[in-house]
Parts: C-alpha cells; sequence; structure tokens
C-alpha cells in the first residue's frame, strides 16, 4: 500500500507541472508561491481602478447627486501622473538607500499614497454631494481631487515599482508568462472588486459607502505588504549613495535602439486608443441600438474579460516558444479590425450575437496587444543601458496616457456627433442613433491600422525559440497556460 501511495504521488508530481495553472510561470529564481504572491499589488491596483472609473463614476452622479462634468474631472485626475510613470521607474532604477532596496521604497510609498487617498475619500465625497446642506463647497471639490490624485499617483507608482521588480526577480526565459500572469491578476482584481463592490452597495447608504471605500484603503496595505514581504534581496552596491547616478536624459538615450523604441512608443499609443475608446460605450451601444436588457449588457464586462483571459494564455503560450513579440502585437491589433467591424455591423444587421462575437474579439486583441507590447519593454530594458524600471515606466506611462485620452475622446465624440445627427446637422441618411457610436469605432479602426503602420517595421522575418522552451523539447501541455 505504502509502495502504490508512493508512486502515485510521483506521478502526481510529474503530472503537476503540465496542469497546474501558473506552474510554467514560475522558475527556479522565482517559484510559483513567491509569484503568486508577488502578483498580489496588481488586485490592489486593479480594485482601485475599479474605484475611481466605475464604481464610484455611478455613485457620485446617481446617489450622491454630483454633475456629470465635475465627476469627470475627478475621473480624470489619476491620469495627470501617468505621464510620471517613466520618471518613477527611472528614479526606482538609480535609488540610492543605506538599506540596498531600489523598488521596495517605490511600492510601500505608492501604497501608503493609494491608502491615504481611498481613507479621506468618502467624506470629501459626502462634503461634494447635493445633501449637504451647509457644507463648504470648495472644501468638498478640493478634499476630492486629493483623493482621486492620491490614488492615482499611488497606483502608477505601485504598478511601475511592482512590474520592475517582477521584471528584475524573473529570468528572462519566463518572463513572457510572468506578464501574463500580472495581466490576469490585474484583471482577477478587477473583476472580483467590482462584483464585491456591486454586492455591498447594492442597498446604497452612505455609511455602506464609507465602509467599502475604507475596507479597500486596508486592503490595499494588506494586499501590497504581503506582495512585499521578504521579495527583494537587499544589495548595498546597487544603492550606495557615491555610486553614479545617470541623468533622466542619459538613461532615456540608453533605451533609444536606433529609435525603434520610440517606434514601439507609438504603436503602443496607437494600439491602446485603438481598444479604449470604446471602453464606456459598448454596453451603451447594445442598450440603446440593439435593444438589450441591463442583465445581456452587463455579461458584456464578462465577455470581454474572457476575450482578454484567452489573449494573455496565447501570448504566454507564443511567447515562451520564441514568437517575435511585435508581431504578437501586430496580430492583435489586426484582430481588434475585425472585431470592431463586427460591432458596427451588429447594428445595421440587428444580430446581437454578432456583437458578443465583436466584443469577445475585442478583449482578445486586446490581449495580444498588451502582453505583447509589454514584453517587448522588458526586452529593450535588457537590451539598453537603462534599468527596467525606467523601460517599463516609459511604456505604462503611455499606454495609461492613451487609454485615459482616448476614453474621454470616445466619450466627447459619441455625444457631438449623436447631436449632430439627431439634430439633422450631417444630413437626412444620417439620422440613425447608432451614428455617434459608428464614428468612434471607425476612428478606432483607423488607429489600429495605424499601430500597424507603426509596429511593421519592428517585426522579425524569423522567430527565435530561446534554448529550453517548450518548441525546443517538442512538448506542449496545459502548463503552456498561465491560466
Amino acid at each position: 500500500m505504502k509502495r502504490l501511495s508512493d508512486r502515485l504521488a510521483q506521478n502526481w508530481m510529474r503530472l503537476g507541472p503540465q496542469f497546474l495553472p501558473f506552474a510554467d510561470a514560475a522558475s527556479a529564481e522565482l517559484p510559483l508561491g513567491r509569484l503568486l504572491r508577488l502578483s498580489l499589488f496588481q488586485i490592489s491596483v486593479g480594485m482601485a481602478v475599479v474605484l475611481l472609473t466605475g464604481t464610484l463614476n455611478r455613485v457620485m452622479i446617481v446617489e450622491l447627486g454630483v454633475s456629470a462634468g465635475l465627476v469627470a474631472v475627478m475621473v480624470a485626475l489619476p491620469l495627470v501622473f501617468a505621464p510620471l510613470r517613466a520618471l518613477i521607474g527611472f528614479r526606482s532604477d538609480t535609488h540610492r538607500s543605506a538599506l540596498g532596496w531600489r523598488r521596495v521604497p517605490y511600492i510601500w510609498m505608492g501604497s501608503m499614497l493609494q491608502f491615504g487617498g481611498l481613507a479621506i475619500m468618502p467624506f470629501a465625497l459626502l462634503v461634494l454631494s447635493a445633501d449637504t446642506v451647509h457644507g463648504p463647497e470648495a472644501l468638498g471639490h478640493a478634499g476630492a481631487a486629493l483623493a482621486f490624485l492620491l490614488v492615482g499617483a499611488g497606483l502608477h507608482t505601485t504598478q511601475t515599482a511592482g512590474l520592475a521588480l517582477a521584471t528584475d526577480l524573473a529570468p528572462a526565459e519566463s518572463r513572457p508568462r510572468v506578464v501574463a500572469l500580472m495581466y490576469v491578476m490585474l484583471l482577477l482584481g478587477m473583476v472580483g472588486s467590482a462584483l464585491v463592490f456591486a454586492l455591498v452597495l447594492a442597498d446604497f447608504s452612505q455609511v455602506k459607502l464609507i465602509q467599502a471605500i475604507q475596507a479597500a484603503a486596508v486592503l490595499t496595505l494588506v494586499l501590497n505588504g504581503i506582495a512585499l514581504w521578504k521579495q527583494e534581496a537587499r544589495t548595498p552596491a546597487l544603492t550606495r549613495g557615491d555610486r553614479p547616478r545617470p541623468s533622466f536624459r542619459e538613461a532615456w538615450e540608453g533605451i533609444q535602439d536606433g529609435g525603434r523604441t520610440k517606434r514601439l512608443l507609438v504603436a503602443i499609443f496607437l494600439g491602446t486608443a485603438g481598444f479604449s475608446m470604446q471602453d464606456i460605450l459598448l454596453e451603451p451601444y447594445g442598450g440603446e441600438i440593439l435593444g438589450l436588457d441591463v442583465g445581456a449588457t452587463t455579461q458584456l464586462t464578462a465577455i470581454l474579460a474572457a476575450g482578454s483571459l484567452a489573449g494573455f494564455a496565447l501570448s504566454a503560450r507564443l511567447l515562451s516558444r520564441g514568437h517575435d513579440p511585435f508581431r504578437l502585437a501586430a496580430w492583435g491589433s489586426l484582430i481588434g479590425i475585425f472585431a470592431l467591424s463586427a460591432v458596427i455591423f451588429a447594428a445595421p444587421l440587428d444580430s446581437a450575437a454578432l456583437f458578443r462575437t465583436g466584443t469577445a474579439l475585442i478583449g482578445f486583441g486586446g490581449g495580444l496587444l498588451a502582453v505583447g507590447t509589454l514584453t517587448a519593454a522588458m526586452a529593450i530594458a535588457d537590451t539598453g543601458t537603462a534599468g527596467s524600471g525606467m523601460a517599463l515606466g516609459a511604456w505604462g506611462a503611455v499606454q495609461a496616457t492613451a487609454a485615459g485620452g482616448a476614453i474621454a475622446l470616445g466619450g466627447l465624440l459619441r455625444d457631438t456627433v449623436g447631436h449632430l445627427a439627431a439634430s439633422g446637422a450631417l444630413g437626412p441618411a444620417l439620422t440613425d442613433p447608432s451614428i455617434g457610436y459608428s464614428v468612434v469605432y471607425h476612428l478606432e479602426i483607423l488607429l489600429l491600422f495605424a499601430a500597424l503602420v507603426a509596429i511593421g517595421p519592428l517585426v522579425r522575418t524569423k522567430s527565435i525559440r530561446p534554448h529550453g522552451s517548450p518548441a525546443a523539447s517538442g512538448r506542449f501541455g496545459l502548463a503552456e497556460f498561465p491560466g
């Protein structure tokens, strides 16, 4: 009996790495448990993103009676810090400290900024709300602005330094799967927190709002503290005070790589904008144009997330086999063009099935583009003279700025063109309610075509398969997928 038990245990140990989710993202330098623990900072970032752009957006307008224009300004405030991610990454690369840490101080500082912003946010919103009879209005505006700024600065700092730390710890051959895992954890954090906030605030009250936001503040510190624990080794030689520190300009020139970096950043900007402009329009499009009920439009979030997960999984598999990340990003842009075309044709064909298919493909193409471009940024960190923080900070700055700007522009275009179409200013042939949405989707297709033009010269003619990759050994199993 003992012999049988030992044999079963040995067989399970052989099968485990083939089928366990994320198993092959781990390595001897970064075991699975440690990797999953490190990825917890993405959960807190996803929670903050959902709170800022989703939950509070609706609560402030509907339940608290804040004007939509003011809400839009507040939600956009965190984008002020997005362009500073390159500087944050550079500072974490060149940080001077007697303790020997480079990334930990910035992740912890970002966590404290998130905590501080979330701690004061509910009270600032209550002062800002229409229920306040004698409260100072200017104080409410200043408090809410400060809260949103602190959370935005915190999440950008935490994510930039956290991704740089993951790059430092992971060996080159496992980084594509580590990237996919980080994206999956961010997505899980967003979906999970959205469901929890929806459940807690279903029966809304101001007390519940305070409890929900402050629970998120405490959970941010807990998750990020666990993620940081004993992750970065202390290396005083890298952080000593007399160590030469390049200027920001010198570090930026160190990742230029003959202009390829600039072209990559242009492609990231165009591709991200092309996928993000419709973020706040899909559900209204389904409800207003296709007549879907609230339950059906709510399912679109799950469909989009499922498409993204499929994109992350395929990205991890292909990149671990030596697939060119630029080619992968190009495929993502091309799939996005077909996806947006399906969404456009769903209106004249009155096809909800075609609309759902397009939504899933938007998530799938966006996943390929995001993982491909982030992996390319990690490769820049390896080949350039600058550190990983600088390269990943530049990627994050462009990606976040493009996403935020595109979302705002998409909403503005839809409203403006829709109003012109309804008033007949565009002519009798363009009076359909779908015209405003269609213009946005066509612009996204144009942006994705432009992204393909930018990516084209970067694509290798032949893929290079790293030594020891699954493709080299001829084996493939479920372990190729990040989850």
